[in-house]
């Protein structure tokens, strides 16, 4: 598999530079990933400290309550903006397709980890591409509820009703965004080897095949079809 000529930092292709191990995950696309993460823990703590006097204290972290106000919707703006180019890139490998709904309906043999009963997936799994999702209707509840709140700025220009509205639908998504995040890294932490990947970049032949079987293929198909032809 070593013999694969193929460039070892271009997305689902083998490196033949680190024996045959597959690249999941660029430098560009972990730098993208990693910046949404710190960006997403620094906008939760500030927003945790303003949502409820018994976590004021987390405003320490960032200077104090007026810095914390200041900075929270600074944060939850660049955690948007640093997602949408995140999100354009895995987007199209996030559509649902019919083998994702029958591994839904399976959901007993996934938490189980009975994968073998599991039908086989592509890149994402149902249970990613549903975090996927959630992730993007959060991250725009959060961002339109956000602006109207937002009273440096905005909030003056809408009525008291809206107002809260807008409260109660950022407060909202902001329980499922973390709740989905809390899921998404439990599922990363189970899966052994899903952290390696976004922090190296590269998973084993092994590990594609056992998690994303299908994907592996179009790898190994793609790789095989890019071997010089012996004349």
């Amino acid at each position: 598999m070593s013999d694969i000529e193929v460039g070892p930092e271009r997305r689902d292709t083998v490196s033949p530079e680190h024996h045959g191990m597959i690249v999941r995950y660029t430098a560009g696309d972990r730098t993208n990933h990693w910046t949404v993460a710190l960006a997403f823990v620094l906008a939760a703590l500030s927003g945790l400290a303003l949502f409820h006097p018994a976590l004021f204290g987390l405003s320490a972290l960032f200077g104090g309550g007026p810095w914390t106000r200041v900075l929270h919707p600074c944060i939850g703006l660049a955690m948007v903006l640093a997602f949408v180019p995140f999100a354009l890139r895995v987007g199209s490998e996030n559509r649902m397709q019919p083998r994702d709904w029958a591994w839904l309906r399976q959901y007993r043999d996934v938490v189980t980890n009975r994968e073998e009963r599991l039908p086989e997936v592509g890149r994402y799994n149902a249970g990613q591409k549903l975090v996927f999702y959630a992730v993007v209707v959060c991250l725009m509840g959060l961002l339109f509820s956000g602006v109207v709140i937002w009273r440096a700025y905005f909030s003056l220009y809408f009525p008291a009703p809206v107002l809260r509205l807008a409260f109660i639908t950022h407060a909202v998504c902001a329980l499922v965004l973390i709740c989905t995040i809390i899921v998404h890294i439990y599922a990363a932490i189970w899966v052994k080897g899903s952290v390696e990947a976004m922090t190296r970049g590269k998973v084993t032949p092994g590990w594609a095949w056992k998690h994303h079987r299908v994907w592996f293929r179009e790898i190994m198909t793609r790789a095989a079809n890019s071997r010089p032809r012996a004349d």
